[in-house]
């Protein structure tokens, strides 16, 4: 099992959400792209970070 510590940005508000980009580690791809957030949860933050497993 491997995990990923994936940062993100935040890009634009909607009426109900938060859309984050991703931020990725320079010269690799987006593993991501972008992600939704309720705001409920997001409230005022401009980063988060989120973690990834993979479990083979």
């Amino acid at each position: 099992m491997s995990s990923k510590v994936i940062n993100f940005e935040i890009e634009k508000e909607t009426k109900n959400s938060v859309r984050y980009k991703e931020v990725p580690e320079e010269g690799t791809a987006p593993i991501v792209g972008s992600l939704y957030v309720q705001k409920w949860f997001a409230g005022n933050s401009k980063n988060i970070q989120v973690t990834i497993e993979k479990k083979d």
